[in-house]
């Protein structure tokens, strides 16, 4: 409807050089847990690849780029220590059950409705900060909570 209308992006839509992103969330954290996880969406409109190779988060004493997989019936975690490639012309997605980022020794909690200072660094691009929205717990999805439009939805510095 957005588009139809003309209206400016949405705040939950990002773009960082070829790379452009949207709806970054987040699950709130439960009492006493140490750790938080991200989702987003990264899709390439350049000929050449790209690489998420970090994160930031004031909220969390680092972030991580994991891979979750399932072998011979258990769920495993491992680190990309050298990030996530983005394919020219490709689409990336961090998503529970899959990719996703560890907000790890967290310093506050995660909390529903509230956007968590995040920044990511591009290999070749540079940073873009994302805000990710907070949602419920057992969330599997962001739900489109908290978009408010800036004049052209781009948060990249």
């Amino acid at each position: 409807m957005a588009a139809v209308l003309g209206l400016p992006a949405l705040a939950h839509d990002y773009k960082v050089g070829m790379l452009a992103g949207a709806s970054p969330w987040a699950r709130a954290t439960p009492p006493g847990g140490t750790v938080g996880a991200g989702h987003l969406s990264i899709e390439s409109r350049s000929a050449r690849a790209e690489r998420l190779v970090g994160a930031t988060s004031p909220v969390a004493g680092h972030v991580e780029l994991h891979a979750m997989t399932v072998e011979n019936g258990a769920m495993r975690m491992r680190p990309l220590d050298d990030g996530l490639e983005v394919a020219p012309g490709g689409h990336v997605e961090i998503k529970p059950g899959g990719y996703h980022l560890m907000f790890v020794d967290r310093k506050q909690p995660l909390r529903e409705g509230e956007h968590v200072p995040l920044t990511l660094e591009i290999r070749k691009a540079g940073m873009v900060d994302v805000g990710p929205v907070v949602e419920r717990v057992e969330a599997s999805a962001p739900t489109g909570r908290g978009r408010q439009a800036g004049p052209d939805g781009d948060r990249t510095r």
